[in-house]
């Protein structure tokens, strides 16, 4: 359950593979949840009243399919950034290992594996390396999600390609990272999720030859849910400032994360970044 030291030490694409059937998953079963995210996050207070009000008016006024609208960036571009984000996080580990952040496996002798703190900064190397690729891909997406017409012909970008078009006409190719302070403040939060992923993983090796036993696959699926709990619990509001940041039209003036942050907290720092997520 942990990541041992490697003595061939060789960079391996096995992260990279997964990240990519990761990335189609989280397109599959959870965009229609992230565009009613993004809507309460980004729309002006009043505009729903919550997440089920917002949900129904949405299908409402703009069938169910609007859900989806934005889906087809983080379909092509998940897998790749997915890739980024798990690829490097193996790398990152190999790195470490390699200058000694490790520490004895318990009960095998001459056995080392990276220390949690390791694994803390493998997940926050992954996420910011990750944001590079990620900040063009959510750029459009929260673009096309803002967009309530029904009729295509009504909306301002009728697809990513002409999103993209006009971004890069109107701010030059660098419009596409407009909100990149904000998604490296937010994809830094990895670092929670793989570690709190492997001291969970290791809780649970602790409870072997215990009634409490569990299989390795179980113990895969309760210490990623929880680890993903704790990366959204620590993420959401940079989560929230990153989109407002995204979400601003493209004559305005291009948004700063100070200004988005002071705008955003004001006037319970802490508690309004939580707000009407």
């Amino acid at each position: 359950m942990t990541e041992e030291v490697n003595p061939s030490g060789h960079l391996r694409i096995v992260g990279a593979i997964a990240g990519v059937g990761s990335g189609l998953t989280k397109v599959a079963v959870g965009h229609g949840f992230d565009t009613i995210k993004t809507r309460l996050q980004c729309t002006p207070p009043g505009t729903y009243r919550g997440t089920v009000d917002c949900l129904v008016k949405i299908v409402r006024n703009e069938s169910v399919f609007a859900l989806y609208k934005g889906a087809t960036p983080p379909a092509v571009g998940w897998g790749i950034i997915d890739s980024v984000l798990l690829g490097s996080l193996h790398n990152y580990r190999l790195f470490l290992i390699r200058h000694h952040w490790t520490e004895p496996v318990p009960g095998s002798e001459g056995k080392e594996r990276l220390t949690l703190a390791g694994h803390g900064l493998a997940g926050l190397g992954a996420g910011l390396t990750s944001a590079l690729v990620a900040t063009p891909m959510e750029n459009l997406k929260i673009k096309l999600q803002m967009q309530s017409q029904r009729s295509v012909a009504d909306r301002q970008f009728k697809g990513p390609i002409d999103c993209a078009r006009q971004v890069i006409r109107s701010q030059g190719i660098l419009g596409l990272w407009t909100g990149f302070a904000g998604s490296l403040a937010f994809r830094a939060n990895f670092l929670w999720m793989f570690g709190s992923f492997e001291a969970l993983m290791r809780t649970c090796s602790k409870l072997e030859g215990t009634s409490f036993e569990m299989s390795t696959g179980t113990a895969n699926f309760i210490s990623g849910g929880l680890g993903s709990f704790a990366f959204w619990f620590m993420a959401i509001p940079a989560d929230n400032i990153k989109n407002r940041m995204m979400a601003v039209p493209l004559n305005a003036p291009k948004p700063r994360f100070r200004d988005t942050l002071l705008e955003r907290s004001h006037p319970m720092p802490v508690p309004s970044m939580y707000m009407r997520v």
